[in-house]
């Protein structure tokens, strides 16, 4: 097997889902993994894979919405592992809730975890590749990056905001002429367990909105980032269809996603004394995948750079002839 062209990589959000996935995925190809989450026990579950499948694993309980520890976890990969090749923030957590439900320490909480964490670890990844003039930080994003849905809204902001905060960045890098990489991937609904753990105000369980697929094949979308960084990666035929419909029709889905909220719930009520992992973990629910996995794929599809940029301006070639041919049949009108 050829070896990458990186060794160290940084995965926040390591003990579960999707960052869980990630981190395996790099330990196969021989890479030092350091590995930040909240709990310690499950992050030493993780290590245990990460050796396993033929990395060297790190664990370092932070939570990342306290910068001043994820500068530390920071530097204590870079003592102990070298110098850090890739970084990916991808910790989160979300609310299942209409705006009218929640608290302002609920889109606090969320805020602080799923957007300031991901600030806090780009900043403590530049620390070190921006003096070295080196390395690459994937952004593990969303569709909801573009649209937001309902019952999500602090999760739709965050993810809204690593993308502008993202973009921000990418210009200051360009303009100092930098050779630190930036990418964002737009992932499609993950079966992770964050639907088994998330707080909810909502009478029914909470679900993924189909089509789901397994957090493996986000990994490998994440590695192949890594290998072939381009400015962003949208992952998945529903991100892609629900980005480029958004930029034709908003108006359309915020009818239709509206009358939907459904699709984001089970029909299994939720139980008195539900546990969730907004304060703190919830140890024994650690694992890659979710509940829901009788009807993920393990495969997805990938639009990037060049291929993503000709969809939109396809996209918005149409969408301005059909307006100019409104607009003609309006003044022959009058």
């Amino acid at each position: 097997m050829q070896q990458p062209r990186f060794r160290t990589i940084v995965v926040t959000g390591a003990s579960a889902g999707v960052g869980r996935a990630i981190a395996r995925r790099f330990a196969a190809a021989g890479c030092r993994v350091g590995l930040i989450a909240r709990d310690a026990s499950a992050l030493a579950d993780v290590v245990r894979e990460v050796n396993e499948a033929g990395g060297e694993g790190l664990a370092i309980a932070a939570d990342v919405a306290d910068a001043e520890a994820v500068f530390a976890a920071a530097k204590r990969v870079e003592d102990e592992f070298g110098a850090i090749d890739v970084w990916i923030n991808d910790a989160m957590l979300t609310v299942f809730s209409p705006v009218w439900e929640m608290t302002a320490e609920e889109f606090r909480r969320v805020t602080e975890v799923t957007y300031l964490g991901f600030v806090h670890g780009t900043i403590a990844a530049l620390r070190h590749m921006y003096p070295r003039n080196a390395g690459l930080i994937i952004q593990i994003g969303s569709a909801l990056a573009y649209r937001g849905i309902p019952l999500q809204s602090a999760y739709c902001g965050a993810k809204h905001a690593i993308r502008g905060f993202t973009d921000s960045l990418r210009g200051e890098l360009l303009e100092s002429g930098s050779a630190v990489e930036l990418v964002m991937l737009q992932l499609p609904a993950v079966n992770t367990p964050q639907f088994d753990w998330a707080r909810t105000h909502m009478p029914d369980q909470p679900r993924p909105v189909a089509p789901v697929v397994e957090p493996e094949a986000i990994a490998e979308a994440a590695f192949r980032a890594a290998e072939r960084p381009r400015r962003e990666y949208w992952v998945g035929r529903s991100t892609i269809e629900l980005i480029l419909g958004n930029m034709l029709a908003p108006w359309v889905f915020d009818r239709y996603l509206g009358r939907t909220v459904g699709g984001q719930q089970t029909s299994v009520p939720v139980l008195p004394g539900r546990r969730d992992n907004l304060s703190a973990p919830v140890t024994d629910l650690h694992r890659t995948r979710g509940s829901f996995g009788r009807e993920a794929r393990d495969r997805v599809a990938v639009l990037s750079g060049t291929s993503s940029r000709l969809a939109s301006l396809a996209l918005g070639s149409v969408l301005m002839l059909g307006l100019g041919a409104l607009a003609h049949r309006l003044v022959a009108r009058h």
